[in-house]
């Protein structure tokens, strides 16, 4: 259990560079598996769950080492198990990837039903009914998968919703492919082009990537490969709320703007400055903040729904009513009601969230239940009077490296109380 103790009032000034991306970290590792090869992955990120991603990795028969800064080394040259065991499956979401990768190395894969945070109902139906149409034998039994193939062929695959998830597990088995795989309706979230660019950079014949139809011909083996992740725009997202809230002026680099390019549009429409060229923007906040308009999440390039809950708590002291609907999951304001434990004053029907801006914050103990929400509370907490802390069962190791020095060396007062 880590308690974060955060005094607020402390304006954030400086400079940070922001992190590798997990969610182009965790697919690129599974698609390591894909080839037998080496692969030299830079701007990797001490992560709970990128940890969880090198386990199943080694379990598999895969030999990692880990070298300086951030660079990770990883064999797939060895034979390659199937199974991957409950225990690590329940790590992460995002371990279903393991399938695609498994079918396409091995021909069959052995899994459970993925963890991760509970955020409402995230069926893998979607990747189930694209690797059958390529193929695949899939047998669910008792949250257990045991998925063969004698040999997976192309086919036309069109996503009733851009899965992130099932565009990558579709785009890891179809490497293996015999003719090619057209996926309609893809997902095109940047780290979809990240994965791209490491398959491509292993011989595969892909395009698309950041369009709604991708395509994949087959692959011509390379042995070994050099990748350099993305910087993570989502900690980005989290770092440039935090300067929207306490106040002050902060510089992030090692991250595309255009990447979280509608939060930092909601934050210019709050009030703050924005500055942005090349990999680098400036946030600047009076601290003084107003109401943007209307906040809807969507797939990308609309409004991330793992913002949500960052912009919320930045906007939490905001002139005027902000107006929310989440449109992806159910369950992703959970944050709510530990906010409201500050003096926060939102309101829930459904899908909606009226945030009224209240005059001041008050610290209070609060209980982080993910990842993303986790996060939203110290983000409030920085702009609020007194101390709150806030007790998190290893959430926010999943997804953020250093947050504390990192905001600590910005200028807040936090430090985490290891129990």
């Amino acid at each position: 259990m880590d308690i974060w103790h955060v005094r607020g009032g402390n304006r954030l000034f400086g400079s940070c560079r922001v992190q590798g991306s997990k969610n182009a970290t965790l697919p690129i590792l599974a698609a390591s598996l894909v080839l037998p090869a080496r692969s030299r992955l830079r701007n990797v990120p001490q992560l709970k769950d990128v940890a969880a991603a090198k386990e199943i990795l080694t379990h598999l028969g895969c030999r990692l080492e880990d070298e300086t800064d951030g660079v990770l080394l990883v064999d797939s040259t060895a034979p390659c198990g199937a199974e991957v065991p409950r225990a690590l499956m329940g790590e992460m979401r995002s371990s279903v990837i393991f399938m695609g990768a498994l079918l396409a190395r091995c021909g069959e894969a052995k899994l459970s039903l993925p963890g991760g945070c509970q955020l409402g109902k995230r069926p893998i139906d979607l990747h189930l009914a694209a690797l059958r149409a390529m193929g695949a034998e899939i047998r669910e039994e008792g949250g257990d998968l045991d998925c063969r193939t004698d040999g997976l062929h192309g086919a036309d695959i069109t996503l009733r919703f851009p899965s992130v998830g099932a565009t990558e597990n579709v785009m890891l088995a179809a490497c293996a492919a015999k003719g090619a795989t057209r996926i309609r309706g893809a997902a095109r979230e940047p780290e979809i082009v990240s994965l791209q660019e490491y398959l491509r950079s292993l011989g595969a014949h892909v395009a698309g990537a950041g369009s709604d139809t991708i395509t994949i011909c087959g692959v011509e083996p390379r042995r070994e490969t050099d990748c350099t992740l993305p910087g993570d725009r989502i900690v980005a997202a989290t770092l440039a709320c935090a300067c929207a809230a306490a106040g002050g002026r902060i510089l992030l680099s090692g991250v595309d703007p255009a990447h979280f390019s509608t939060v930092l549009h909601f934050l210019n429409e709050a009030g703050c400055d924005i500055i942005q060229f090349n990999d680098v923007v400036e946030i600047a906040s009076s601290g003084a903040l107003r109401a943007p308009g209307r906040i809807v999440t969507e797939p990308y390039p609309g409004f991330p729904t793992d913002a949500q809950p960052l912009l919320m708590a930045a906007l939490l002291r905001a002139e005027g009513t902000t107006l929310i609907t989440e449109t992806i999951f159910e369950n992703r304001y959970r944050q709510v009601s530990e906010l409201r434990r500050l003096g926060a004053d939102i309101r829930l029907s459904g899908p909606e969230a009226a945030v009224r801006g209240v005059e001041r914050l008050r610290g209070a103990s609060l209980t982080a239940s993910d990842l993303r929400g986790g996060a939203a509370m110290i983000v409030a907490a920085l702009g609020a009077e007194g101390e709150t802390a806030v007790f998190d069962a290893g959430h926010i190791r999943r997804g953020y490296e250093h947050l504390d020095d990192r905001l600590c060396a910005l200028g807040a007062d936090l430090w985490i109380e290891h129990k």
